[in-house]
């Protein structure tokens, strides 16, 4: 088994704190993951493709568990904060490896300031009199506070900031599901034009929202590099996908059931329309209570992860060594700092174009997010193929769907990204400009690199 290889990067990994549990592991992948995507996001698909919004989510669901499973295989014999990144500079060429690491970084930490716009425009529901800006200067100064603690304490604030919209989430459902049994709702499915009103096609066309709902997933595997044991990130990569397949399916299943598809807007959630019609006492000050800890909880997630795969690029000469330096509690202190830039590409926005800001930057963000996860799926089958049976059979984990699983996610996950980038030239011009900067960071970085 080709485990050699990681020698040099357990190495470069030294000094990071094992202390995340399975659940915590658990937790903040959840927790990137089950954010704007889900409690905003369900508007717009609904609207694409109506009731059958929700294959949809059974086809990103399949994506994703070819991607959680891949990702599992690999960093139960590669656990490292670098994962996916080193499993493409493994498996594949150093170029990929590098530009599947930085392209994650960039993006993610720029993701970071689409949770911050959110979150300041819910707080606006409360104090519409308060400028945005200064709510994001002050979840700001929470999120760096609880990243530069140990990651004992991070796993245990964000395991609880994630399960308070699990549990909300699980809550919905039996209450959508309760609606519907009961007949005091009336189901929805084929009351507006059938479960197909926009064509056989819309469910195609709405997996962007879909996909998008899971994208946070991959985050586990940064995760590994700092878990308490193998056995944890076996149990949390089994638990994180059935807990986020579960969620949306059930989720998107009671939306669809009980939100008539042309009735939902994007001017709050529909899980708050749900409650409303449900009649719901205090349902809107709730649900904004628990869309604001989502966002928060996504981003908090999301520096986490961010800082790891800087502080791994760091140690391996990808980035300055000073990113690979880790202060008394374990943190990387100068990697957390530095991936916050996406608090102050929020600021900007949200004083130049608050309307538009979460669509600008997720926008901009969206291409690096999801590279990672074909770049992991090759290397996947990359591994697999220089396995022998007996091998295969001694993985601590093994992917029921072997490499057959991952070629049929890997030619998904391309057509996905490709018809994202075809449907915008805003799109096309932003990927082409930010993976050619990062090519020629990439030949910069390769001549200074010590071997």
């Amino acid at each position: 088994m080709p485990q050699a290889a990681t020698a040099s990067e357990i190495v470069h990994e030294q000094g990071l704190h094992h202390q995340l549990s399975a659940g915590q592991m658990t937790m903040v992948a959840v927790g990137g993951s089950i954010g704007t995507g889900l409690l905003l996001g369900s508007a717009a698909a609904l609207e694409v493709a109506g009731p059958s919004i929700i294959l949809s989510y059974v086809v990103a669901a399949f994506l994703a568990y070819t991607v959680a499973m891949a990702l599992g295989e690999l960093a139960s014999v590669h656990p490292a904060a670098g994962s996916f990144g080193l499993y493409g500079e493994l498996y594949l060429n150093q170029y990929l490896g590098f530009l599947c690491r930085a392209a994650y970084w960039a993006s993610i930490a720029f993701s970071i300031g689409a949770e911050l716009t959110a979150s300041a425009a819910y707080m606006t529901y409360w104090f519409p009199a308060v400028p945005g800006e200064l709510w994001v200067v002050v979840f700001s100064a929470l999120l760096l506070l609880v990243n530069l603690r140990s990651v004992g304490s991070f796993g245990r604030f964000e395991f609880w900031f994630s399960m308070i919209k699990l549990a909300t989430i699980v809550a919905f459902i039996l209450a959508g599901a309760a609606l519907l049994l009961s007949g005091r709702v009336a189901p929805q499915y084929t009351a507006q034009g059938g479960f197909f009103p926009k064509g056989p096609v819309a469910p195609l066309l709405a997996v962007f929202w879909a996909i998008y709902a899971f994208g946070g997933i991959e985050m586990l595997a940064v995760t590994t590099g700092e878990s308490r044991s193998s056995k944890d990130i076996l149990r949390a990569v089994r638990l994180t996908f059935l807990l986020l397949a579960g969620l949306y399916l059930g989720a998107i299943t009671v939306l669809a059931g009980v939100m008539p598809w042309n009735h939902t807007g994007v001017s709050e959630s529909p899980f708050v329309s749900v409650l409303r019609l449900a009649k719901v006492p205090a349902a809107a000050y709730f649900m904004n209570f628990v869309v604001l800890t989502a966002a928060l909880s996504g981003a908090n997630a999301k520096l986490y992860v961010a800082s790891r795969l800087l502080f791994s690029m760091g140690r391996s000469g990808w980035a300055p060594p000073s990113m690979g330096k880790l202060n008394a509690s374990g943190s990387p202190r100068s990697a957390v700092l530095v991936s916050s830039y996406g608090i102050v590409t929020a600021l900007i926005i949200q004083h130049w174009a608050p309307k538009q800001a979460f669509v600008y930057i997720m926008g901009a963000a969206f291409s690096g997010l999801f590279f990672c996860w074909v770049v992991s799926l090759a290397a996947h089958l990359s591994f697999r193929w220089q396995l022998t049976p007996q091998e295969v059979a001694a993985l601590p984990l093994r992917s029921p769907l072997g490499s057959w699983g991952s070629m049929l996610g890997f030619v998904l996950a391309s057509a996905f990204i490709i018809q994202t980038l075809r449907s915008s030239r805003i799109n096309q011009l932003g990927g082409l400009i930010f993976f050619a900067g990062l090519t020629i960071a990439y030949l910069f970085l390769k001549r200074r690199k010590v071997p």
